[in-house]
């Protein structure tokens, strides 16, 4: 067996013999108790001392989360359960209780709706985007004037909201923070794109072809 292995088998044994003593340490449960101010637990009181001089010598209380584990294992018990990790997604070493809150509401990286056309944006990235985008006009049907989307939520409370007919026909669902584009028209802007990335792409393969048969003659 080389040294690696070895060393890996004692280490295992250690920590169960460590479970194994503390369990025996402890005892059944009885009637007769005495609490142990190390552990906080209730002990057995015919195994109490054998119990408190174990405990103190082999146990340490986590600041983190107050569980007692082996001081031998207080090192592998922060790097498994308390050790900030690296978002996926922004790289920052994030505390593990509070990552799904920082992917889902806080990461610069995630990835969120533009309110006007429902393109997904990362985050960062947004307060641009929805600067242009919501410059963008559209012609309202009533009145037959271009409206620029940022504006259109009050442009149909100023000037129909007392017909709900043009209002229907004028204007769009908008929640009450941000207003949102239809989704037909967002759908067409998301094919209008992926024909621009298909085009630029053939445009590439072809230029690349080109030159390499140039250099090859």
């Amino acid at each position: 067996m080389s040294d690696e292995g070895l060393t890996e088998r004692l280490w295992s044994q250690r920590r169960e013999s460590e479970t194994t003593s503390c369990n025996a340490v402890m005892g059944e449960p009885s009637s007769t108790t005495s609490f142990c101010a190390h552990c906080e637990r209730q002990v057995p009181s015919a195994n109490f001392d054998l119990h408190a001089v174990h405990c103190k010598r082999n146990l340490e209380r986590c600041n983190l989360c107050g569980e007692m584990v082996a001081k031998s294992r207080a090192e592998e018990h922060y790097d498994d359960v308390h050790a900030p990790i690296k978002c996926s997604l922004c790289e920052v070493a994030i505390e593990r209780e509070l990552l799904t809150l920082h992917q889902n509401e806080k990461c610069s990286q995630r990835m969120v709706a533009c309110s006007f056309c429902d393109f997904p944006v990362a985050a960062i990235d947004l307060d641009a985007h929805a600067d242009q985008c919501g410059n963008r006009t559209e012609m309202c049907v009533p009145c037959h004037k271009y409206v620029r989307l940022r504006e259109r939520i009050a442009h149909d409370l100023h000037y129909h909201s007392g017909n709900e007919d043009d209002i229907g026909t004028s204007s769009r669902t908008h929640p009450p923070a941000q207003p949102l584009r239809d989704h037909g028209h967002g759908m067409a802007s998301k094919s209008k794109l992926i024909v621009t990335f298909a085009v630029t792409g053939i445009a590439i393969i072809i230029g690349t072809f080109v030159l390499q048969r140039r250099s090859s003659n």
